[in-house]
């Protein structure tokens, strides 16, 4: 019974102790009598008041406040100024600061990515006044040399968010990084390409360590709409091809062979072609190259041509096979070709006439030789 009783103690105080996890917050605000500061919760959806104080002659301050289960973002309040900062548990954090620079000019201990966070902030501001001086700029040159040098305060300032990220992707100084905006915008954005690897570093990590995170599922979500962006934004690059070859009765292909030649299938045109989808990485592409070599042995005298497109992501062993083919092949390494022509199935042969106008598509070689002989 004692060994019952001393285990369900032990229990109920480690229960309240978690329940009592705490951060505290100190510090002094100088040259601010009178005013109140705010200790607010910087949430997803706007900031919370968790607590307040009037500030005294000394300006000191002493917040005391549930620990985060996730790390998490705060902000000091005075006036309409703001000073962020994170809390990873329940660490001691400690603020000096004067009225006057309140929001900026301020020194944080206990929190390095504190510090990385007010780095940011002073960086990201800069890089506003500058937008803010260019719009007053009117003269050509002037503005250009303007526009030059905020070109290169952003670079430094992705650079610089880009070295916490790549640093630690966990942190919340790279969280925030990533989602630090200037005049409204973006910084960082998923749907720009050299962003990309930064943000879903950052969602990844996240995402892995802290998978029910209100936070974590947020920013995966908006790495995951870059992902689909640039998808769409390739197959929108893909359909500009298909309607560039449209009224040629066929989708033209550009593709390199064996020795980087790039080889077009419409340079063909005038001749029977056989435009064949299929690859030397299939069961069976031993004895497909023979058939494939009989029907061009029987008819290449007459005007037939074979193009041939290996869909290979092994490009060894593509260029060993085809070292001795007299006929034209080339490599869609991607499928991006194979898919033009919706193509699921290898081998895959479309029979095109001498005006480019595609009269069958077959699964097998059986059923094309006497076609071709009707063409020719």
């Amino acid at each position: 019974m004692k060994r019952i009783l001393f285990f369900a103690a032990v229990s109920f105080v480690l229960v309240s102790c978690s329940g009592d996890r705490q951060f505290t917050l100190t510090g002094s605000i100088a040259d601010a009598a009178g005013k109140m500061l705010y200790l607010e919760y910087a949430g997803l959806l706007g900031n919370r008041v968790l607590d307040s104080v009037k500030l005294s002659e000394k300006g000191t301050f002493k917040f005391k406040e549930a620990a985060p289960e996730y790390p998490d973002f705060y902000s000091l309040r005075l006036d309409n100024k703001s000073l962020i900062f994170a809390v990873d548990s329940t660490e001691t954090i400690h603020v000096e600061a004067d009225c006057a620079g309140f929001s900026q000019d301020y020194r944080i201990s206990g929190s390095e990515a504190s510090n990385s966070i007010q780095d940011l902030r002073k960086s990201a501001a800069q890089i506003s006044r500058k937008i803010s001086a260019l719009e007053t700029v009117k003269e050509p040159s002037l503005r250009r040399q303007s526009e030059e040098d905020l070109e290169r305060e952003i670079k430094l300032h992705k650079e610089k968010a880009q070295k916490l990220v790549l640093d630690n992707p966990q942190s919340t100084a790279a969280y925030f990084a990533i989602y630090q905006q200037v005049n409204g915008r973006f910084l960082f954005s998923p749907y720009v390409k050299a962003d990309q690897a930064y943000i879903n570093a950052v969602a990844t990590a996240y995402h892995y360590f802290m998978p029910n995170y209100v936070r974590s599922k947020n920013l995966y979500n908006w790495a995951m709409d870059g992902i689909r962006a640039a998808r769409e934004e390739k197959e929108r690059a893909a359909w500009k091809e298909l309607e560039a070859s449209a009224g040629k009765g066929y989708i033209d292909i550009v593709l390199p062979d064996s020795e980087e030649q790039l080889k077009k299938l419409s340079d063909l045109q005038g001749k029977v072609v056989l435009l064949d989808f299929s690859s030397y990485e299939m069961e069976g592409s031993v004895n497909y190259v023979f058939e494939l070599r009989a029907l061009y042995n029987k008819y290449r005298g007459r005007g037939f041509e074979i193009y041939q497109v290996a869909v290979a992501r092994n490009r060894l062993l593509w260029e060993a096979s085809v070292e001795e083919l007299p006929w034209i092949c080339v490599r869609d390494g991607d499928g991006r070709a194979a898919s033009w022509y919706n193509v699921s199935t290898l081998p895959t042969l479309f029979l095109m006439d001498r005006g480019g106008n595609i009269v069958g598509r077959f699964d097998s070689l059986k059923d094309v030789d006497a076609q071709i002989g009707l063409l020719l």
